[in-house]
């Protein structure tokens, strides 16, 4: 039996001081006030005294860092990945693709495929790394008009046979998909693809509010990287963003890094979607934990300049880590550490049908993250195991 303690333990929506939790077999058994209940003696105890211990990070959007991309054919790339994302505090993450020519997307799902199915938390030379939980295909199924940096000769119509393709590359593992939902065909697919337990998030369009709510109806329940590659809020025509700050029942994600979106914009998307719907991702690239240069992208080059990641004069995803994005935001929003934490963790399990993640409560896996009151990352544990942090930035 082994035991954590720390000072307060975010669940998080509840807040426990003088929290232990009991780890068995890589789960929690139990989790207790020492105010109310005794740490039974024979326990072996891993004391984080005045720190926080709150459940790890998820990020259902990232596509690289410590140097790789998710889609290359490098054995290293996500044993380097995982090791970097555990540094700061995630602890499970959906690989997400970038719109490239099929056959490469292809490839790359059966890797990342065969990657989740053997995934282990603690590698043989006994790192500690973030575990894949799914994927995410980001494309190719997007507008033209609102593709980003998407290469525009590999976007492709929403056709069920194109689909299913996919699906059968990645054995069945794709959990999440960016796509289009004005594009000729897009309900009937995202019917499919939501029947088939894929959260369908809207995103990298130009839809105006009848096909968001047209996707809606299909299936889709969620937006991707908020204000980001969509049409621009218009009073008169509020479209995808005037949708996805107003509809309830849909919930959004973010890219914190203050490049993306401005912090007062931040605040409004928080007082807009309120605590049940906002969700932290990063979109972070290979170049994150890495100094300034030129790096990868799926097929793409992308160019690195204090923090800011550009291709053809375009954003192309960001460096941000994890435990930034929540002390940004709850700078940004005035927000207390608790309820950023959320956003981080029970927010994008519950957006991602994670049943064993996000919370703190027999059950769940043994995924914390270990934070001073500031945010910072003093440890994560991922399946019971210890990683160290890197270097506060």
């Amino acid at each position: 039996m082994r035991v954590f303690t720390a000072k307060r333990l975010y669940t998080p929506l509840d807040e426990i001081e003088n929290g232990w939790i009991v780890v068995e077999d890589g789960y929690i058994v139990h989790v207790a006030s020492q105010r109310e209940k005794e740490i039974p003696r024979a326990a072996s105890v891993t004391d984080f005294g005045d720190a926080i211990l709150a459940p790890g990070f998820i990020d259902l959007h990232i596509h690289g860092g410590g140097g790789y991309d998710v889609m290359e054919e490098d054995a290293n790339a996500l044993p380097a990945v995982e090791r970097l994302l555990a540094k700061h505090g995630t602890t499970s993450y959906f690989p997400t693709t970038v719109t490239a020519p099929l056959d490469t997307t292809l490839r790359a799902l059966e890797r990342l495929a065969d990657a989740i199915e053997s995934s282990e938390t603690s590698a043989n030379d006994g790192t500690v790394r973030a575990k894949p939980l799914g994927l995410h295909l980001e494309g190719p199924f997007i507008s033209h008009r609102r593709r980003g940096v998407h290469p525009e000769n590999y976007l492709l119509p929403p056709k069920l046979e194109t689909f299913e393709r996919l699906w059968q590359a990645s054995g069945g593992q794709v959990k999440m998909m960016t796509l289009a939902p004005e594009l000729e065909g897009a309900s009937e697919l995202i019917g499919e693809a939501a029947g088939r337990g894929v959260c369908i998030s809207m995103g990298h369009s130009d839809a105006n509010s009848a096909a968001v709510l047209a996707g809606k109806r299909a299936g889709a329940r969620h937006v991707t990287h908020t204000f980001n590659a969509m049409r621009p809020l218009d009073h008169r025509d509020p479209g995808i963003l005037g949708e996805a700050l107003t509809d309830g029942d849909l919930s959004a994600d973010i890219i914190v890094d203050g490049i993306h979106v401005a912090p007062s914009i931040v605040e409004l998307f928080v007082k807009a979607k309120g605590a049940d719907n906002c969700v932290l991702i990063t979109d972070a690239i290979a170049a994150t934990g890495m100094p300034d240069g030129r790096y990868r992208l799926g097929t793409l080059e992308v160019e690195v300049s204090a923090g800011k990641c550009v291709s053809s004069g375009k954003l192309a995803g960001s460096v941000l880590t994890m435990d930034r994005a929540v002390r940004n935001i709850r700078q940004f929003a005035g927000l207390k550490l608790k309820d950023a934490v959320r956003f981080a963790t029970s927010n994008a399990a519950r957006v991602a049908k994670l049943e064993k993640r996000g919370r703190l409560e027999p059950g769940a896996a043994a995924d914390f993250v270990i934070l001073s009151k500031e945010g910072e990352v003093r440890a994560t544990v991922i399946g019971g195991a210890v990683a160290k942090p890197a270097a506060q930035s």
